[in-house]
C-alpha cells in the first residue's frame, strides 16, 4: 500500500481488519474485491458533534456505517451523501457561508459548498434525494446524543465512479440548548416551514477527499468545522484477505514498529498531493 503526498513516498504495513472493531465498525462489508474509505465528521454550527464514517463498496453495493456523538438526544438526525457524480468539486462549508449573518449556517447556505443530496441515508425505505426530509425514517440519537447507523444500499455506477466526490452530512442542532428541536432556537426551516430550522441545519460534515485506491494521504484535511480531520482512508481487499488501515497514519506506523515491520520512506521527484 503506497502513500503519496508532497513528494514523499511511504510504504505502510497492513493493519488487520479486527482493528476496526475498536472503532465500533464491523468488517463484513470488506469482502473480497471491495474497497472502503474511513472519514471523519467535523462539527458545523458549533454543534460539538463529531463522528466517524466507513463507506464500503463491493460492486454496486455501498455499505454506510456511521458512529457519531454530540447529536441532539432523542431527536432524529437527517443524514445524506451530498456532492456530485458529474465531476464537480464540492467541499464541506464553514461559518463564513452564513451569508445572512444570523449565526446559523442553514442547509441552503451550506448547499452552495457541499452540493445537493445524492443519497438519503434513511433507516428503511427508499434512499432517493426526495427522502431528504423523511425524518420518520432517519436514525434517532440516544439519550447520550449518539447515533449508530449501518445500511447497505444499491447504487448506480455514477456513485461507484465518483464516491470520493461525495460528502457525508448529518443535520440537527440545538441552538438554545434545551435538548430538542423547536422554533424558538432558530425559527422555521427554509426547506419546510412546518419544521424548525434546528432540525434541518447541518451539524457536521465529512469529506471523502484526497485519496485514490491503494494510497493513503498523509496529514490532516481542513474541513467545514474549522478543525482538521483525519485523512480519508481507502482500503483495497484482495485474495480474500481484509487489508485495513487506520485513518491516523501514526497509529499504523506504531503497529508496524511493534511487529518489527519496516516502514520505509523514500523521496520521490514528482508529488502526488491529496
Amino acid at each position: 500500500m503506497i502513500v503519496k503526498r508532497t513528494g514523499r513516498l511511504v510504504v505502510l504495513a497492513a493493519v488487520p481488519a479486527s482493528v476496526f472493531l475498536t472503532l465500533g465498525f464491523s468488517g463484513p462489508a470488506l469482502a473480497e474485491g471491495g474497497k472502503a474509505y474511513q472519514i471523519d465528521l467535523a462539527q458545523l454550527n458549533e454543534s460539538g458533534s463529531s463522528g466517524t464514517v466507513m463507506l464500503s463498496l463491493k460492486g454496486n453495493q455501498l455499505t454506510v456505517q456511521i458512529e457519531s456523538e454530540g447529536m441532539v438526544p432523542g431527536q432524529p438526525s437527517a443524514q445524506h451523501l451530498h456532492g456530485s457524480t458529474k465531476g464537480h468539486d464540492f467541499r464541506c462549508p464553514d461559518a463564513t457561508d452564513d451569508t445572512d449573518g444570523d449565526g446559523v449556517l442553514s442547509n441552503t447556505e451550506a448547499t452552495h459548498d457541499y452540493g445537493d443530496i445524492n443519497i438519503s441515508l434513511t433507516t428503511a425505505g427508499d434512499t432517493k434525494a426526495t427522502s431528504g426530509l423523511a425524518v420518520e425514517r432517519m436514525p434517532v440519537a440516544d439519550k447520550q446524543g449518539k447515533v449508530s447507523y449501518k445500511r447497505t444500499i444499491a447504487v448506480g455506477q455514477d456513485v461507484v465512479d465518483h464516491i470520493k466526490d461525495l460528502h457525508v452530512v448529518q443535520h440537527g442542532i440545538d441552538r438554545n440548548k434545551n435538548d430538542k428541536y423547536d422554533f424558538e432556537g432558530a425559527g422555521k426551516s427554509e426547506l419546510d416551514p412546518k419544521l424548525p430550522q434546528e432540525a434541518t441545519a447541518p451539524t457536521n460534515c465529512g469529506e471523502v477527499k484526497g485519496a485514490a485506491v491503494g494510497s493513503i494521504p498523509v496529514g490532516g484535511i481542513e474541513t467545514g468545522g474549522g478543525s482538521p480531520e483525519r485523512a480519508a482512508v481507502p482500503v483495497t481487499v484482495r485474495d480474500g484477505a481484509a487489508i485495513t488501515v487506520l485513518a491516523v497514519v501514526a497509529g499504523a506506523v506504531a503497529v508496524a514498529r511493534k511487529r518489527g515491520t519496516a516502514v520505509p520512506v523514500r523521496r520521490e521527484t514528482t508529488g502526488g498531493g491529496a
